[in-house]
């Protein structure tokens, strides 16, 4: 599990399971989901784990490592170690001390193993039974290994600088620190340079950086909401709605008094959406792309891919609106530029470590934030099914005290036309869902202030203009609404414990 459920539900796991139980219970559970091809990249892509920089490779005692930095465990431990570690980031798993007792059950920790296993025997027996079966051995006088029982991410960074220096770490250390220690290690120890700024763009648009590409889609994607609201808040429809309804506002609104309401509810949600979606794009391009993130760039390009096919629903509606059109045939050519390489080098800053019971707060914090995005993404997923085929809710029904059968009645490209709304909303808020999401959980790191107002600026965004719309209209059923005042005060609530973390001041310059 990661540390934003690690820390959060352990108290309660103790509570149910026992503390020693509980933790071999999380133990057996990654190593049967990391013994598993899919299982491992699962977690390792679910957590955000990359690959370690170059510097960070070595040896211990003559076998090659991809990273210097490991855990040393007990026999009984040795098999759920071996399969759970490697894709939490460690490079190699140390078992001792080993007996003659103990041959038999590091033989079976043996089998299948996808990183170098070396064990400290007790004696010269043990040491001849595994030769044929482990990479090598160790021994207690090595002074090229150290063996941490502290969860101090700088003493281990620290010690890595050393290039022949081996960390391992005690069982104790990721009981206390939690799964992602060996993640924030080695991104301790990398080494950073510094993050580019407007001087380095350039006037040829041939060579602008990604990270200017994504801004760029950030800042059109804003535009393209305030635009919506500013239309939606003055004449409603453009040319072409009133073309394909063959009504102008005061028809419609002879139609059904609410009507003219309803759409404006309807697009002023979608509006807030999309500036949501262009400050989450801004945030990313700014604070993650630019500063050589390669998490961000992947969540840029799922929300992208999400986003963006949404264009095609009007195969189901039969409305295809031009302005949408335009829009995302402007702008998902810079998406591709933006996207289409990942950052290589380093250039973020990084921040010194901080209080524990800061980072633990700040972990309810992402945890309650990543639940909210899944949140927004299933609702996105039902108001694009439901825009695709029934297109009203019962809330909606009640509000306009009609049925969509009467609105068909009155026009038949009413409906359909509501639905292009309703579904184009849905997956804007998909696309929004897995920025959050993701960002959330990729990017919760102690003086990255960007993912704190990013957030901040996007659930603003998102959640004010819809409860304002639909206090202005009074469309107020509690039940219909009750999913956006779950989602504030969950959001309120994630980013007020993570503030001070997310917010701390980060190191004055880039890591040599």
């Amino acid at each position: 599990m990661p540390d934003w459920t690690y820390h959060p539900l352990r108290g309660a796991a103790a509570a149910v399971l026992g503390r020693r139980r509980s933790q071999l219970t999380a133990l057996r559970l990654l190593a049967t989901i990391g013994s598993r091809p899919a299982g491992a990249r699962l977690i390792a892509r679910g957590f955000g784990h990359r690959h370690p920089p170059e510097r960070l490779g070595g040896e211990i005692t003559g076998v090659p490592l991809t990273v210097r930095l490991g855990i040393t465990v007990p026999p009984s431990l040795a098999r759920e170690a071996v399969r759970a570690m490697p894709p939490l980031g460690a490079g190699v798993v140390e078992v001792a001390p080993v007996s003659a007792d103990d041959v038999e059950t590091v033989r079976e920790a043996a089998v299948g193993r996808s990183l170098p296993l070396v064990v400290r025997a007790c004696d010269p027996e043990a040491e001849s039974a595994l030769k044929p079966y482990v990479d090598g051995f160790t021994s207690t006088d090595d002074p090229h290994v150290l063996h941490l029982s502290e969860p101090s991410v700088i003493a281990a960074a620290d010690a890595l600088e050393e290039p022949g220096t081996v960390v391992l770490a005690r069982p104790g250390v990721l009981v206390e620190a939690g799964p992602g220690w060996f993640a924030r290690v080695t991104e301790a120890a990398t080494p950073t340079a510094p993050a580019p700024g407007l001087r380095d763009v350039g006037r040829d648009p041939r060579r602008w950086p990604a990270w200017w590409w994504g801004l760029l889609v950030g800042l059109g994607m804003t535009g393209a909401g305030l635009g919506a609201a500013a239309i939606t808040l003055g004449p409603v429809l453009l040319w072409y709605d009133r073309d394909y309804l063959g009504m102008t506002l005061h028809k419609l609104h002879a139609v059904n008094h609410h009507l003219v309401h309803f759409l404006q509810h309807d697009r002023i949600t979608m509006a807030g959406t999309m500036v949501a979606i262009g400050a989450l794009y801004t945030g990313l391009a700014v604070g993650g792309i630019r500063r050589g993130r390669p998490w961000a760039r992947e969540v840029y390009l799922l929300s992208g891919a999400i986003g963006f096919p949404t264009l095609f629903y009007f195969l189901v509606t039969g409305f295809v609106e031009p302005l949408h059109t335009a829009t995302a045939i402007v702008l998902f050519p810079m998406f591709v530029a933006a996207v289409r390489r990942a950052p290589h080098t380093p250039r973020w800053q990084p921040a010194p470590e901080g209080p524990e019971r800061e980072r633990r707060r700040a972990l309810t914090g992402q945890l309650l934030l990543i639940v909210t995005g899944a949140g927004l993404f299933v609702g996105g997923a039902v108001i694009s099914v439901v825009g695709l085929t029934g297109v009203f809710v019962p809330a909606d029904l009640a509000f306009l005290d009609a049925g969509a059968q009467t609105l068909e009645a009155a026009n038949p490209r009413l409906v359909p036309f509501v639905a292009h709304d309703r579904a184009g909303f849905g997956g804007a808020l998909m696309a929004a869902a897995v920025a959050i999401t993701l960002l959330s959980a990729w990017g919760w790191r102690r003086g990255e202030a960007w993912v704190f107002w990013t957030l901040a600026t996007a659930a603003a965004a998102g959640f004010l203009p819809a409860v304002v719309v639909h206090g202005v209209i009074h469309y107020t059923d509690f039940i219909h609404l009750a999913p956006v005042y779950f989602g504030i005060a969950m959001t309120g609530t994630g980013l007020l414990l993570a503030r001070p973390y997310l917010c701390a001041k980060a190191s004055a310059g880039p890591k040599d």
